[in-house]
């Protein structure tokens, strides 16, 4: 055979190799654990859609899951390849609930609701600014007297 021809052989079959470690065995490996964390998906979850829907699963089946989202826990039901990424996971493991308080404990505690985690890095921050502008305007107040 002419060495020419073996030359060229060589340099595809590297040219494949180099290919296959580059790019097809690392989206194999991302492929195989994406779907690994769609079956693992349990009641209680709190998951994300490709589509951006936050919801919570409440109801699980072989290839679709029911999802309770809003505030009027509206319900429906997708598949399993739609979900993008747990976002927690509640029902996993005894240790992250957090317990119920006690009668005594909800009497000391502020009467308010509590906010959501997006909101309450926000609310505590406006509510510094209140306070800065109340006492602004309580200096104003003394200066004029």
């Amino acid at each position: 055979m002419d060495p020419n021809a073996m030359t060229q052989i060589g340099f595809l079959v590297l040219f494949i190799l180099v290919m296959y470690l580059l790019l097809i065995r690392p989206q194999k490996k991302k492929e195989k654990a994406i779907n690994e964390m769609r079956a693992s998906v349990q009641v209680g979850d709190e998951i994300i859609t490709i589509g951006g829907i936050c919801g919570k699963v409440v109801k699980t089946k072989d290839e679709s899951i029911t999802i309770q989202v809003g505030a009027d826990k509206v319900k429906f039901e997708i598949m399993r390849w739609g979900v993008s990424k747990i976002a927690e996971s509640y029902g996993r493991t005894a240790s992250s609930r957090r317990p119920r308080p006690t009668d005594e404990e909800e009497d000391t505690s502020d009467s308010r609701k509590p906010l959501p985690k997006r909101m309450r890095r926000v609310s505590e921050e406006s509510d510094d600014m209140i306070d800065d502008i109340v006492e602004d305007k309580g200096d104003e107040e003394n200066n004029k007297r």
